[in-house]
């Protein structure tokens, strides 16, 4: 069942709808039906933007925070193996045995390291918190 509804529309308007509910196929109420619904989807979607839009600027702000904090430690990482190679003297073929058993312990206690640290504020976050205190400063 439809309910009738009274419009009033400005002569202009009146008339341009009267040219497109003459062509074959059309009405005047199916014109104005689908000209109402759009504008109300459209209304809908609008509303929904608005509410999604701070969300989304938050999870893009804090995106780019992961980005940034993901290349400070890419690159210390990165200057840290340099110059760890630069400084590391070559080691005897007799010593070579008993070193990789010292760097697999090295290793391994790193690796717990690592492991305490994440449950915890670690020290990345100190590193990169006063990294961006000093921006702020600038």
């Amino acid at each position: 069942m439809k309910a009738r509804q009274n419009l009033y529309l400005d002569t202009d308007l009146s008339q341009r709808l009267d040219r497109l509910a003459a062509k074959p196929g059309s009405s005047k109420s199916a014109i104005v039906a689908d000209a109402l619904k759009a504008h109300l989807d459209r209304h809908g979607a609008r509303e929904l933007e608005d509410k999604l839009k701070p969300r989304l600027d938050k999870v893009t702000t804090q995106l780019n925070r992961i980005e940034r904090h993901q290349r400070v430690l890419i690159e210390s990482l990165a200057l840290y193996i340099r110059f760890h190679f630069s400084v590391l003297p070559p080691l005897a073929e007799a010593s070579q045995k008993a070193s990789r058993v010292l760097a697999q312990e090295r290793y391994q206690a790193f690796i717990e390291q690592v492991g305490r640290k994440v449950g915890e504020r670690g020290m990345i976050e100190e590193v990169l918190d006063h990294v961006a205190l000093k921006e702020t400063t600038q």
